[in-house]
Formats: C-alpha cells, sequence, structure tokens
C-alpha cells in the first residue's frame, strides 16, 4: 500500500509533468502520423496534425482542465532527459458519484511494450483513488487493442460494457469495450 512518502508523480523510469507547448507540440504532431498509434487512442479518423494544431489543442484543453475542474491531463516524460513520451488523463470526473474515466498512451513505437505504460497507469490509479479519492475508474478500448486490455486486466479491471460492432476500421467492424476497477478492488491488488 502507498503511504503519504511515496512520490506521486514518479515511477521507476518515467515522471508526470505539465504540457511543455514549445517542445512537445513537435513531437506529439509526429505521433499523430503513427496511424497505428491513433486508432488505439481515438475512435475517430486517423489525420496527422501540425504543430500548430497541436499547440491549439494544448490550449483549448487547458482552458477546459481550468474552467470544468473535472479533467487532470499529464505528460509522460522519461526521467533520464524529461523526453516527452505518452500522455495520461483522468477525465470526465463525475464528483457526486466518484467516478471517472482514464486515458493513456505511449506516442513513440520505440517507446512502447518496455513497461512505461504499466508504470503509467499505476501512477494514474494511484493518482485516481489516493489522491481524489474517487470510488472507480473507468477505460474504454477497442477490441483490436489487445496491448491495452492486457493491461487493464493486468491491474484487475473487469470488463463491464461491449459495445457490439461499434467501430469501423478497414472495412471491418470491431466491439468497443469499457473496463473498471472500483478503489477497494485497486487497495486489494495494492496490499498483495
Amino acid at each position: 500500500m502507498f503511504d503519504i512518502q511515496t512520490q506521486l508523480y514518479e515511477g521507476q523510469d518515467i515522471r508526470f509533468g505539465p504540457i511543455d507547448h514549445e517542445k512537445d507540440a513537435e513531437i506529439e504532431a509526429k505521433w499523430t502520423h503513427d496511424s497505428d498509434f491513433m486508432r488505439m487512442m481515438d475512435t475517430a479518423p486517423a489525420r496527422p496534425m501540425s504543430a500548430a494544431l497541436i499547440k491549439k489543442q494544448y490550449e483549448k484543453l487547458e482552458k477546459q482542465i481550468e474552467e470544468s475542474k473535472n479533467l487532470y491531463h499529464f505528460t509522460v516524460r522519461a526521467k533520464t532527459d524529461d523526453r516527452l513520451m505518452g500522455t495520461a488523463a483522468v477525465q470526465r470526473i463525475e464528483w457526486t458519484n466518484g467516478n471517472a474515466f482514464l486515458r493513456l498512451g505511449i506516442g513513440a513505437a520505440e517507446d512502447r511494450g518496455k513497461g512505461y505504460g504499466t508504470q503509467a497507469l499505476q501512477m494514474l490509479l494511484r493518482f485516481a483513488f489516493a489522491e481524489l479519492n474517487l470510488f472507480r475508474v473507468s477505460a474504454m478500448v477497442p477490441e483490436y487493442n489487445e496491448t491495452a486490455i492486457a493491461l487493464l486486466k493486468k491491474f484487475g479491471f473487469t470488463q463491464e460494457v461491449c459495445r457490439r460492432k461499434a467501430l469501423e476500421r478497414d472495412g471491418r467492424r470491431w466491439d468497443f469495450y469499457v473496463f473498471g476497477l472500483l478503489k477497494d478492488e485497486w487497495q486489494d491488488r495494492a496490499r498483495a
């Protein structure tokens, strides 16, 4: 279990940080040129974006964070060189019910499959449950994102919803899943 001394925004190899408008936009724009990454992160059609458009999205995101009070967005950075590696968020928070959705992505292909997503999800869950005191979190994942499904199951998430054939990619229909994890389930796993 975690105690107050546990570093909230740092893992073994990564840390959470704020958006750097000057450096991050160029890097994140490159990720949008990777259709595999974009299709794993979003159900909207994948499209490449410019750094200028990414900067505009950052401004919109920061305004939404300030005004809505139901979104926490982090960049995922390498501890060694502060390099942007991905993004993580607790979003669509329903404070009355203690519910929220998680979103996580490791951007560059060379950074995937190295355990950074595992570290980021562990940190994100601690933030959601221990810092925000949420009761449950959910994650939405397309059927074809087998890596994300395996990661969620590794942390004890349960598939709660299957939206049958809700997505179309390359002429094929795919299911869209919603996974959920309760605070006490997270605490039980953290104690083990």
